[in-house]
């Protein structure tokens, strides 16, 4: 991971295992900071009224910096650590999982916990995927109305991420560039261009 990008969750979710009649459910979902990995703990524990056990882990951050685990109520080490232990070994951040125990009458054992625990989690990532996100400064480019399809074409055939076409007076683009890239975009677009394309710069943004 490096400051330029980050791994996370690809989209809220859930995924179900049974371990010796007990239910785990995974719940996992994209956040962009603790208050919104609290409001997703508390919104499961609605969802999942009757589970005895709501245990969680959450990393956030770019590179990974906070780290936070919950055992609630489960022996200490058995449930919140091996969660936050999947999310690191995944390389996810800005990530949080929630996972509700329906208990089933037979006891698991600390070894038991640790494997099923870290195993709904990742059977949840496995089964929900994730994606890379990338931090991009955010350009649109303007030209005549004559050259926008070609130049939607020649972007999108460079790897640039076009997000949006819009046509006014103008045709407008909005490209989303890698920071470093900047100039070295101008430069690319300047000579396909020949000079005909103005640019302006919106700002930096996770994408």
């Amino acid at each position: 991971m490096t400051v330029e990008g980050y791994r996370t969750i690809a989209a809220e979710g859930t995924h179900e295992i049974e371990e010796r009649r007990s239910r785990f459910i995974a719940a996992l979902a994209p956040v962009e900071d603790e208050e919104q990995a609290r409001a997703f703990i508390a919104r499961r524990r609605r969802a999942e009224p009757n589970a005895r056990h709501h245990c969680h882990a959450f990393v956030i951050g770019v590179p990974q910096r906070e780290q936070r685990s919950s055992d609630d109520g489960e022996p200490a080490g058995t449930a919140g650590v091996p969660i936050l232990e999947v999310l690191l070994r995944a390389e996810l951040t800005a990530t949080v999982a929630v996972v509700s125990r329906y208990f089933g009458g037979i006891k698991l054992g600390a070894g038991g916990l640790v494997r099923a625990y870290g195993g709904a989690v990742a059977a949840a990532v496995e089964a929900i995927g994730t994606v890379w996100r990338r931090r991009l400064e955010l350009i649109v480019v303007t030209v005549d109305h004559a050259l926008a399809g070609k130049l939607e074409h020649d972007l999108r055939q460079s790897g640039y991420a076009v997000r949006e076409t819009s046509y006014g007076r103008d045709a407008e683009i909005e490209v989303g560039v890698p920071v470093a890239e900047r100039l070295r975009f101008e430069a690319w677009l300047a000579e396909l261009t020949a000079g005909a394309a103005r640019t302006t710069t919106l700002g930096e943004a996770w994408v």
